[in-house]
């Protein structure tokens, strides 16, 4: 059992007295109390196990929802059906109560006398302080910055209007270096360190750069610098490098109960012992959670094994799945499944479209069938990938890439699957129409190649970490969420082979003309599945929702209306968002 679980699992009671409702609470004297507590190494890991639990929850993250991986019911951020919420306490949404618990371990921090041990902890407060600003700012914009306790008869405090983007993010900067200058760098793949700092602040940087810049907005350069800084610093000093062993090495690097220490820099430790267990399987392969898969714009992406391009072919868009999944990226069949695809109780697998209605059926973190209902693998939320992608990225976007950085990151993601080198001169002399397309606010910079080709790169290898919504809104390219979701080609009803071993293996058929088969898997066209020309085409789902994305609105969300009306106005409301509140 790993330290730090059971320390958590044995503390819940002691956080949940010391997390108390309201900040003006008196403990009880024959309880622990801020006077006597705080003052050793022991008692502040056990006061900060509680950030851990609170801020970094691993719950949903696989789920990465946004254009890529569709799920039958689509996140309304997606449908275009969000409303102002009256109030939204979740650490994701407007709630406060993860800053209060970091605030209240600030100041109490310097009851402990040993330097070294509370300047660590303080740098572990302050890095979780930085990551709760950064999910507010990029889902809100403008937050109001509190870096104290805030008691109950606090009325200016309580009813503060928002600081400044400029502000917070300047805050978000000074916690983040602080956190960097004073965590341990001994690494620990269940608990923060100097490389988790750099790691986030390689993140933060690469969000607010990128999205300054694509949403019109200043100082977007001294963001991306700051990024590639901290992704270099991370990159030349960590030791952290990717996975590499292994025939499959991707899927083999998600295919495991324990998080991989060389690659994985901070994951969410599970433990069905104790209780501590995820759906990440369940997501892809029960009735009850299972998704409706990913996008064939997204499986197009994938390159060709010899690196050319699957959408230079003439036909690409009319190939039938056994032969679309051939001599791809190798991370494509270690996605989703497809011919070969055996588990662990030797029986083959193929697409199950009862459960991903797109036909691309996800498969990556798959432990073993006993894992389908309830998984006890560890769900890596930093990894050396991410710090190269960001790397990459933030020095694209600010014009000074170059071949080496490439072979230093990127190249070493393609070289763990035997693709080959991504070359930049290339890039930039040929831009690739097919992302031009699904990038199209990637105009007229210098490196517009390069930087679709990051963009192809970060989506393949991200896919379901939970990042995906997020790109987006920084790209500022949520008109993509109108476009058709569409799945795997069919030319019309008929008996389909999907692994190409000369056996049917799933039959389409209209409701008019049934027929015979012998295949298990039987459906109607137009009645459990549906093509986008009626009877032919590819696979499409939610085609009656009319997605409308306002871009003069939807980068943002609501401020919860409860909140505005106890500040009598002084929260400000997002742009574009209408609460029907007079002032």
């Amino acid at each position: 059992m790993s330290s730090i679980k059971y320390k958590i699992w044995m503390l819940l009671p002691l956080m949940a007295m010391i997390s108390c409702e309201s900040i003006l609470d008196k403990f009880p004297e024959d309880k622990i109390t801020p006077e006597t507590f705080f003052t050793t190494e022991n008692e502040l890991e056990l006061y900060s196990n509680n950030f851990y639990v609170a801020c970094i929850s691993g719950t949903g993250v696989f789920k990465d929802y946004g254009d890529v991986i569709i799920q039958p019911i689509l996140e309304k951020a997606i449908s275009g059906q969000r409303t102002i919420p009256e109030t939204d306490s979740n650490f994701d949404g407007w709630g406060w109560g993860a800053l209060r618990d970091i605030n209240f371990c600030l100041e109490n921090i310097y009851r402990c006398q040993n330097e070294e041990v509370r300047n660590h902890y303080e740098g572990l407060a302050r890095f979780f302080r930085a990551y709760f600003y950064f999910v507010k700012v990029r889902r809100f914009g403008d937050v109001p910055w509190y870096d104290y306790v805030i008691g109950s008869a606090d009325t200016e405090a309580l009813s503060k209007p928002r600081d400044s983007r400029e502000f917070v993010m300047g805050k978000v900067l000074e916690d983040i270096d602080f956190a960097i200058d004073n965590l341990r760098k001994q690494k620990d793949v269940y608990r923060v360190t100097r490389w988790t700092a750099l790691a986030l602040k390689s993140r933060i940087c690469l969000f607010e750069g990128t999205f300054r810049k694509y949403h019109g907005l200043n100082d977007w350069e001294k963001y991306l610098r700051e990024c590639a800084s901290a992704s270099d610093i991370f990159i030349n000093e960590s030791g952290y490098t990717v996975y590499t062993a292994g025939s499959t090495p991707y899927f083999n690097l998600f295919g495991s109960l324990n998080a991989e220490p060389t690659e994985i820099i901070l994951a969410k430790d599970y433990n069905a012992a104790l209780g501590l267990t995820n759906i990440v399987q369940a997501f892809c392969n029960s009735p009850g959670e299972a998704n409706s898969g990913v996008t064939k714009r997204f499986v197009n992406s994938y390159l060709m094994k010899d690196g050319s391009r699957f959408t230079n072919k003439s036909n690409y868009e009319t190939i039938g799945f056994v032969e679309e999944m051939k001599n791809r990226d190798p991370r494509l069949t270690q996605t989703i499944r497809a011919a070969g695809y055996v588990r662990d109780d030797g029986k083959k697998y193929l697409p199950n479209f009862k459960l991903a209605k797109l036909g691309y059926h996800l498969k990556k973190y798959d432990c073993g069938v006993k894992y389908d209902m309830s998984s006890e693998s560890d769900l890596p939320l930093f990894r050396t990938a991410e710090v190269y992608l960001n790397c990459a990225e933030a020095k694209a976007e600010l014009g000074t890439l170059t071949q080496d950085d490439l072979n230093k990151t990127i190249n070493k993601l393609r070289a763990r699957v035997n693709m080959p080198n991504l070359l930049m001169a290339t890039a930039n002399a040929n831009p690739d129409p097919y992302l031009k397309e699904w990038y199209p606010h990637v105009e007229s910079d210098d490196n517009q190649g390069i930087i679709l080709e990051i963009r192809r790169e970060r989506a393949i290898e991200l896919v379901m970490e939970g990042f995906r919504y997020y790109d987006i809104m920084r790209w500022k390219e949520g008109k993509i969420f109108e476009k058709p979701f569409l799945g795997i080609y069919f030319p019309g009803p008929g008996e389909y082979d999907l692994d190409g071993d000369g056996t049917n293996d799933v039959y389409l058929y209209l409701s008019t003309d049934k027929g015979n088969s012998s295949c298990v898997d039987q459906f109607e066209i137009g009645g459990e599945l549906s093509l986008d020309h009626e009877t032919s085409g590819n696979l499409i789902i939610h085609q009656s929702i009319k997605r409308v994305w306002n871009e003069d609105k939807d980068y943002l969300y609501p401020i919860p209306t409860k909140d505005r009306v106890l500040t009598n106005g002084a929260l400000t409301q997002n742009p574009g968002w209408n609460d029907g509140l007079i002032f």
